[in-house]
């Protein structure tokens, strides 16, 4: 998947080996540039916007000129708006990755590896999520669009591979949706057991939709203060637990000793490898967000850099606490689920600290992660729908987009989507509803190994197109290590997360099918895009790099042109006395302006 044809540019190494589709005539690399640069100021009468880019599959890629739209929207339709502050920037990516995986499946965490093991395990996903998050980081602000993940894949790897990984991230989130309106009556039904649990659903289900339909900034907004509840709660806890263990409250010296009696349990850190996956998945909201950031170029690559390390310092600051205090083999924590809060690790420790009504305390944090969860899905999930339609590959009245914004039927579609989910859970003995579950689950890894190949394929293009390194907004770090490892660990949870299905003494079919069926879906979708549409793989020499950055492009120039000529200009610098003359010349023109 990583590897794609290489060929050199024809004005300067030969003939280029690669040729677009028969309709279109074999161009050399410097009339390619000059083309698309003419392209961005130059009208067209063309129904399909400003420039294009023909790939083996006939698809074109295009712009309004306005953001967020992708492919022959109609020119007087209202575009996305970029609301996004960096802070919202932040606290999506934040709220979307610390919830229940943190706050209850820790405990069983802790519980199969120990301590130590558990520790190992989140710190070595921690380390892939850190990767995968800076080759994202590099294409979302090169090229911020909403919907990314898709479009990167369709641009730079094959338009099957985009077909089939914008509907499986669709996917994804539509069934989160559903996850977390089953999941907020749950948290509802330990306050008010009578009341049916339906009814808490749908109440959930409104909030949710009044989020997402009204403007992106409310999202924003909302999902802005549900994570800062979950931020400051994990504060408190890793506070308290310090505490806790130093003998400070509770009367009691842990110390070490607990820890040391776990230690790390053999087998037990690859079934919390890939719990540890699951709870890190979310992160990657940042991508879908860039599209409608205020200045992707500057937000997003500051929301990447804060969000990775304050997740990894909560998670392996809050697992370390779990571990000095819970013996890991107390049965408590295996019973850590959201329909029995008052054994939460969290709820355990702040217990131990004297805090009696811990079990409510910690309810009232689940609920809003819960919401945080659901309001994150919604949005993810009609984004990137929104973005297939765009490129023709989902329905087009899907492309409707409201003066606030909002891509209505996206959102209305995704809901409803979400809430038939919902009820296979009320039907039967639910194994529907547990395939849907693990389905999603593997579709988080898919997207992040999307993610992988697409960054791969991007930066080996980038290069071989002429275009050098250093002038990329954001540069993923020891590339191509990063990709690569990013990949590695994804291919590996993907095959190895069905392990305590084979390793069962019987084997049970049903867990075994359910938790592979997420991968041969994605297969099949792609298969019959490739098959249907003959799609081909893309040479690296025909990725298109232009289309889509027009708006940035202008900015830049903008921006540039209003750089004051004495920034950075130092007396202690060698390079002000070499260039003196032109130094000169700037400071009056500067001053005489």
């Amino acid at each position: 998947m990583f590897k794609g044809k290489r060929s050199r540019k024809s004005g300067e190494e030969g003939e280029s080996s690669s040729r677009y589709n028969e309709n279109v005539e074999e161009i050399n690399m410097n009339d390619f540039k000059n083309d698309t640069m003419r392209s961005r100021n130059t009208p067209t009468d063309d129904k399909n916007g400003s420039s294009e880019f023909y790939e083996d599959a006939g698809r074109v890629y295009s712009r309004s000129g306005q953001s967020g739209s992708i492919g022959d929207v109609v020119d007087d339709n209202p575009k996305l708006h970029r609301g996004l502050k960096a802070r919202h920037l932040t606290m999506i990516s934040l709220g979307g990755t610390i919830g229940t995986g943190l706050f209850l499946a820790s405990g069983a965490s802790v519980a199969n590896a120990g301590p130590g093991g558990a520790l190992i395990a989140y710190s070595l996903i921690g380390i892939m999520v850190f990767f995968m998050m800076e080759c994202l980081g590099e294409m979302a602000t090169f090229l911020p669009i909403s919907g990314s993940f898709n479009n990167y894949a369709g641009r730079f790897i094959d338009p099957a591979f985009g077909f089939a990984l914008g509907w499986n991230y669709w996917y994804n989130w539509a069934v989160t949706v559903a996850v977390e309106l089953t999941a907020g009556s749950m948290v509802m039904a330990y306050w008010l057991p009578d009341v049916p649990g339906a009814v808490w659903s749908v109440v959930f289900l409104v909030i949710i939709l009044g989020l997402n339909l009204f403007s992106v900034k409310g999202y924003g907004e909302a999902e802005y203060w549900f994570a800062l509840i979950k931020v400051l709660t994990i504060l408190i806890f890793i506070l308290l637990g310090i505490l806790v263990d130093t003998g400070v409250l509770g009367g009691y010296y842990y110390g070490v000793e607990v820890f040391n009696r776990g230690g790390v349990q053999g087998l037990g850190i690859l079934s919390t490898f890939l719990t540890a996956g699951f709870s890190f998945q979310g992160t990657e909201l940042i991508g879908v967000a860039a599209g409608e950031s205020e200045d992707p170029r500057k937000n997003v690559p500051k929301a990447i850099k804060q969000v990775f390390w304050r997740i990894l310092l909560f998670y392996i600051l809050s697992i370390l606490i779990i571990g000095l205090i819970v013996p890991y083999d107390d049965p408590l924590l295996l019973r850590g689920d959201i329909s029995d809060i008052s054994v939460s690790p969290f709820t355990l420790v702040f217990i131990k600290a004297g805090i009696a009504p811990a079990a409510h305390i910690m309810n009232a944090v689940i609920l809003t992660t819960v919401l945080s969860a659901g309001n994150s899905g919604l949005y993810a999930s009609s984004r990137t729908l929104l973005d297939l339609a765009n490129e023709g590959k989902a329905p087009k009245f899907f492309r409707k987009i409201t003066k606030n914004g909002i891509p209505i039927y996206c959102v209305l579609a995704t809901a409803v989507i979400g809430m038939l989910a919902f009820l296979t859970s009320l039907f039967g003995d639910g194994v529907v509803y547990r395939w849907l579950l693990n389905i999603s689950g593997v579709a988080g890894f898919i997207a992040w190994l999307g993610i992988a190949a697409s960054h791969y394929r991007f930066r080996k293009a980038y290069i071989l197109q002429g275009y050098k390194v250093e002038d990329l907004p954001f540069k993923a770090r020891i590339f191509p290590i990063g990709p690569i490892f990013a990949f590695a660990i994804c291919s590996f949870v993907l095959v190895g997360q069905g392990y305590d299905a084979w390793s069962a003494d019987p084997v049970d079919p049903l867990s075994l099918v359910g938790a592979y069926l997420g991968i041969p879906i994605v297969v099949i979708i792609y298969a019959g895009y490739k098959i249907v549409k003959k799609s081909k793989f893309i040479p690296l020499i025909e990725v298109d790099l232009v289309t889509g950055r027009e708006e940035f492009d202008l900015k830049d120039e903008e921006d540039r042109k209003k750089e004051d000529p004495l920034e950075n200009v130092s007396m202690f610098k060698p390079s002000t006395w070499k260039r003196i003359p032109s130094n000169l010349k700037s400071w009056r023109d500067a001053f005489h302006n």
